[in-house]
């Protein structure tokens, strides 16, 4: 018999590697995402598809890497492409292409790549000793800063107003929180809801430039120490927003005790952080962004059952918790 033997095709592996690759290439994704919405690429197609050159051209960036970027973001699910024409996804077109109408990321997606970015660089030795790398916030970076987070916030404060309703209070205190959006969001959707920002000094300051006039006229600023200034009362709610992480267990179970002690039996206790889960579903947002804060300012994420038993142990009954897209958790308890 003459003729070379045919060759076998290898065996498909019982184990794809594709999860390992598609996590291992996520910062490709990031930066790319991060490129196309500084480019202007989101913005470019603001007013419907353009085919590749256009694109290019009214981005103001070379063909080939226009190119490359916009077919990333097709994979990404956040551009669509219709024959030869871009055009940006739904979620894209929300919250990147600068719709005056609705909230705009792009200065967080800025914040991650000069603020965020830099920091994981160095992970590796911030999962090693469990330290944060040093925060510089010299230059543009400072304004990068306050940009993201401004719009961070915002973002998650318009996620809570969707998934919870504050139309059932009369009057939420905002306590030792971060950002007045989640106040403005909830009286903007409740005109007779009234609301009240308690804070320290720096953080009322901070907020005040993010309230229309109509929302201080709704939601009063109040400069203070939460952990030893009288609280203000009349209150039915009381929201703790990006405060469980910046806090030891002790002072958090304090607190918890403070604002159950300003408040009467049935108020509404709303915990919104990013937690560790204990049992299913699992999130993956949670842990990432327990990666975030600590290599940004060395705080915790904690695991959500130890966060319930604060609650239980400090006059509240929890009641449940609700994953917010995108954005934190928020923990629902009640004064009993």
């Amino acid at each position: 018999m003459t003729g070379s033997t045919p060759r076998r095709s290898p065996a498909a592996p019982a184990v794809s590697p594709e999860p390992i690759v598609q996590v291992a290439a996520g910062f490709m994704a990031a930066k790319q995402l991060f490129a196309a919405s500084a480019t202007g690429l989101f913005a470019a197609l603001a007013q419907g598809g353009l085919p590749l050159s256009e694109l290019a051209a009214k981005a103001g960036i070379a063909e080939q890497s226009c190119r490359i970027l916009a077919d990333s973001m097709v994979g990404l699910g956040l551009m669509e492409r219709d024959g030869a024409d871009y055009r940006n996804g739904a979620a894209a077109a929300a919250y990147l292409a600068g719709d005056p109408e609705t909230l705009d990321l792009r200065p967080h997606m800025a914040f991650w790549d000069a603020i965020s970015y830099p920091h994981w660089l160095g992970f590796d030795k911030t999962a090693r000793e469990a330290l944060p790398n040093e925060l510089d916030l010299s230059g543009d970076r400072m304004t990068a800063f306050f940009g993201g987070v401004q719009a961070y916030n915002s973002a998650h404060a318009l996620m809570l107003d969707q998934y919870y309703d504050f139309g059932a209070h009369r009057r939420v205190l905002d306590l030792a929180g971060l950002s007045g959006a989640f106040l403005a969001a909830a009286v903007d959707r409740h005109p007779e809801l009234r609301g009240t920002f308690f804070a320290d000094p720096q953080m009322v300051e901070f907020a005040r430039p993010g309230l229309k006039p109509e929302h201080l006229e709704r939601i009063e600023l109040v400069a203070g120490d939460a952990a030893v200034d009288k609280l203000p009362e009349g209150h039915d709610a009381v929201l703790l927003e990006h405060v469980v992480h910046r806090f030891d267990a002790e002072a958090n179970r304090a607190l918890l005790r403070r604002a159950r002690e300003a408040v009467e039996p049935g108020a509404a206790l709303l915990v919104l952080d990013f937690f560790l889960d204990e049992g299913e579903p699992r999130r993956a947002l949670d842990s990432l962004l327990a990666g975030e804060y600590l290599t940004i300012d060395g705080t915790v994420v904690y695991p959500e059952a130890e966060v319930r038993s604060w609650v239980e142990e400090t006059g509240w009954r929890w009641v449940e918790t609700r994953l917010l897209p995108g954005s934190p958790r928020v923990l629902i308890a009640e004064a009993v």
